[in-house]
């Protein structure tokens, strides 16, 4: 039951954070990751569903939203005209470098879990 009790916490601190994360960027959580997901460059909308762990439908739902905030656009595969491809635009290029998760305005239990996840003990 610890567990159940911990991962709430997490939960809670995520939702706490988003809130935050949307109020000062103006984007959702899953946004966010959908940005730098292609920072890298343009993938489909299978793989970015993959990246962020998302359904199709929710990944759809993601890619009409920064879209329309002109953060990406689409663009047709090279090799197969078919297959559209999403990369950012320069909107969502400075977006996503603007973007500073300053830890001070991280929840401490969030805070604590990146610390560790950027210093893996050996």
């Amino acid at each position: 039951m610890d567990t159940l009790c911990y991962i709430r916490e997490i939960y809670q601190a995520i939702s706490e954070f988003e809130i935050f994360f949307h109020q000062k960027y103006g984007i959702s959580l899953n946004e966010g990751m959908l940005l730098c997901s292609l920072k890298n460059g343009s993938l489909p909308a299978g793989e970015i569903a993959k990246k962020l762990n998302l359904s199709q439908s929710n990944t759809s739902k993601v890619l009409k939203s920064v879209e329309s905030k002109k953060l990406v656009k689409r663009t047709l595969g090279e090799k197969d005209r078919r297959q559209i491809y999403y990369l950012l635009t320069s909107t969502g290029k400075n977006t996503i470098d603007n973007i500073k998760c300053e830890k001070e305005n991280m929840p401490s239990l969030l805070k604590c879990l990146v610390e560790n996840a950027n210093n893996p003990k050996p």
